[in-house]
């Protein structure tokens, strides 16, 4: 930042040339002179620096700005063409109603699993959650949360009949179901253990409240078959067809 000085060149002298008083007063000279236009120029650099530092955060906020619009823009452009799909599922009794789930049976198209994983935890001699729905390709972790020992496994072709082995308490086995299907979960030291796992085409599913409703959202538009799955009953499927930025409504029965 500094400009560089040539004490010699400036002053066509040596060092050997000066006498004692004349390199004092050049020195002073120096001190006096040179140092303060060169001082004064590397302010004037500094404060020419410090404004172009100042405006980066602008320059910064307008990009971010422009990149965050044109985000919103497109996304919002590509939801405009989505659709909703709500509806209620009733039962003759609203405990029935528990893990039902709501889903599209095919969407045209390829779609990838989630990167994070699906959990099944094995506490208190039971399956958490006693039915999950996911979709093809998705990995799931089986957890131990027992002091005992567990062994899962299941008996369907969908799972290809795996048998994960036996461990202890805080050890995890996973297994990816590639294959569509309902698979069904065992644990082979505890008979009462059971879990469902449907590994559906598309992730377009819902799982029900307590009062039975659903809510399937960001559906592209196109004609579709919805289905139900609950543990003990069954109900019709429902021929569909959902329109861009609209919500289509259905009801199913139980029995």
């Amino acid at each position: 930042m500094f400009l560089k000085f040539n004490f010699q060149k400036w002053h066509g002298l040596r060092s050997d040339d000066l006498e004692p008083s004349s390199s004092l007063a050049l020195c002073r000279e120096f001190a006096g002179g040179t140092v303060k236009r060169s001082t004064s120029l590397s302010l004037r650099i500094f404060m020419r620096n410090m404004r172009v530092l100042m405006k980066a955060p602008i320059v910064l906020s307008i990009v971010a700005c422009y990149i965050v619009s044109s985000f919103t823009f497109h996304t919002f452009a590509e939801e405009k063409n989505l659709a909703s799909i709500n509806g209620t599922v009733k039962a003759k009794k609203a405990k029935y109603l528990k893990d039902t789930i709501v889903y599209i049976e095919h969407v045209p198209g390829t779609f990838e699993p989630q990167k994070e994983r699906a959990v099944i935890d094995q506490k208190n001699m039971a399956f958490i959650p006693h039915v999950l729905p996911i979709l093809q390709g998705t990995t799931v972790d089986f957890l131990n949360s027992d002091m005992v020992q567990h062994n899962v496994y299941s008996l369907d072709a969908v799972a290809d009949n795996f048998n994960l082995g036996t461990w202890l308490k805080g050890e995890t086995r996973p297994f990816t179901f590639s294959k569509l299907g309902i698979a069904s979960i065992r644990c082979n030291v505890h008979v009462d253990m059971l879990a469902y796992v449907l590994v559906l085409q598309n992730p377009f599913f819902a799982k029900v409240n307590n009062e039975g409703k659903f809510s399937i959202v960001n559906v592209p538009e196109g004609k579709y078959v919805l289905k139900v799955w609950n543990e003990r009953f069954k109900a019709e499927n429902k021929q569909i067809e959902v329109k861009a930025d609209t919500t289509t409504t259905r009801e199913f029965d139980l029995k």
